[in-house]
């Protein structure tokens, strides 16, 4: 049983908006938007060109292929500046669907390619980007070099007097009159401005970049119903694998256990058939005993049968199918069940099982005192909460019975979520969508 841990928690001693004008992830963003300009001149260059080029060519039969050849390049300087996003505002945005033409040849794939979505997102990002990459651009680099051009005024203020013939920054002058920036306090004043602006500089790029990520994220990223798509795909497979285990522990249990005895049985009701005249009190002997035999494999069929759907369950509800699971476990178990109705059959078998692993691990691994279960419902969800005070330290990261567990629920759009500190104690909660 367990949680993955999260990263260490540093404590700065200094505030977060002094120290941000030095941090690296400000000078990262602040380096992303120069480098916007020069990649959005290409990919506006390069769009626009394709597609006027291509568009003039119509007439012929080479403007279609131009055109998807242009598309393809817009793809390629979108993985561009995916990586750029990356690396530079740790922004990470999938790819987008690849081209998977219908058939083979060169026009197939022209075709796929002028059928993609994705494709004509990266054009549309290509040409957007350009007018925004401009502003950010010039605002970014006109304000972060002001502010600390004023910040370091006292330092390079010498210059004036030196290479210009002048006292200092002039802010206006003519034939008779001119102000320039050269007492004590008008060098403190003009010190204090460009404070002010590089203290506001890492928050105003921050700004900046937010649009950027929603134009990568938004026209570069796979689209919302692709995602989705994959997801469902992911998720029957989980599904597909998990039935696939079912089946196989089933058959393994009824091949070992109930199989077994069976075989076993029908094998000494023969010999009692045979020594049944010669021997009565030896066939007696092999009869009770084939009696037993025969109880053993009811009962594991019953076992058998309540891995699979226990009646209790379907009779009367999760209550008290929950409150025998409780009685069963080796750890004595409060089990609360606070639903104002009966779920989907399908809803209550998910949480049937998942309160019965978990109780399991708590049985082999908690080395728990008392455990706790909560059922309730929350909105549209239900909410499944099993708790211990066991030794804790539990991991749904390291491809354990847990791990298994979160993939079957996230199967149907549930979650889990574990809290186990070494030593304890543990909570695992599960949230899957109710269905009644």
């Amino acid at each position: 049983m367990a949680t993955a841990y999260g990263p260490e928690t540093r404590t700065h001693r200094v505030p977060a908006a002094l120290r941000a004008p030095f941090e690296g992830r400000a000078w990262r963003e602040f380096l992303y938007l120069f480098l916007s300009l020069p990649m959005a001149i290409v990919m506006f260059t390069f769009a626009i060109t394709t597609v006027s080029v291509s568009a003039g060519l119509l007439v012929t039969f080479l403007g279609v292929p131009l055109l998807a050849l242009g598309l393809a390049g817009c793809r390629g300087l979108g993985a561009v500046e995916r990586s750029r996003a990356r690396a530079l505002l740790g922004l990470d945005v999938g790819a987008p669907q690849p081209v998977r033409p219908k058939g083979g040849g060169p026009m197939a794939w022209v075709g796929a390619m002028l059928k993609s979505g994705a494709s004509w997102r990266h054009l549309l990002y290509c040409v957007l980007h350009f007018p925004w990459a401009v502003f950010a651009f010039t605002f970014s680099v006109t304000f972060w070099s002001v502010g600390w051009a004023l910040l370091s005024y006292p330092l390079w203020k010498w210059t004036f007097p030196m290479y210009l013939g002048q006292s200092g920054i002039q802010l206006y002058g003519d034939d008779n009159h001119a102000f320039h920036l050269d007492t004590p306090f008008e060098i403190a004043l003009t010190s204090g401005i460009g404070l002010v602006l590089v203290m506001a500089g890492p928050w105003v790029i921050r700004g900046l970049t937010q649009v950027d990520r929603a134009l990568v994220s938004g026209l570069l990223g796979p689209s919302k119903l692709a995602s989705r798509v994959w997801e469902l795909e992911s998720d029957r497979g989980t599904v597909v694998d998990t039935a696939a285990a079912d089946l196989r522990r089933i058959e393994r249990d009824l091949h070992d256990g109930a199989q077994a005895r069976l075989v076993a049985l029908a094998m000494g009701l023969g010999m009692a058939k045979e020594k049944l005249l010669e021997d009565p009190e030896a066939a007696a002997k092999m009869v009770d005993e084939a009696h037993g035999e025969v109880k053993i494999a009811l009962q594991e069929l019953r076992d058998l049968a309540r891995g699979i759907h226990p009646a209790i369950l379907t009779d009367r509800g999760l209550s008290p199918a929950l409150s025998a699971l409780a009685a069963r476990c080796t750890v004595p178990v409060q089990a609360i069940v606070d639903l104002p109705a009966r779920p989907a059959p399908a809803i209550e078998g998910i949480a049937y099982f998942t309160v019965s692993e978990l109780l399991q691990n708590i049985s082999k691994h908690a080395q728990a005192r008392h455990a706790t279960v909560d059922v309730w419902r929350s909105e549209n969800r239900i909410m499944v909460q099993v708790t211990d005070d066991g030794r804790g330290g539990a991991d749904a990261t390291s491809g354990s019975g847990l791990a298994g567990l979160a993939e079957r629920l996230d199967a149907v759009d549930g979650i889990l979520v574990v809290d186990s500190p070494v030593g304890g104690p543990t909570a695992i909660t599960a949230e899957f969508p109710w269905r009644g």
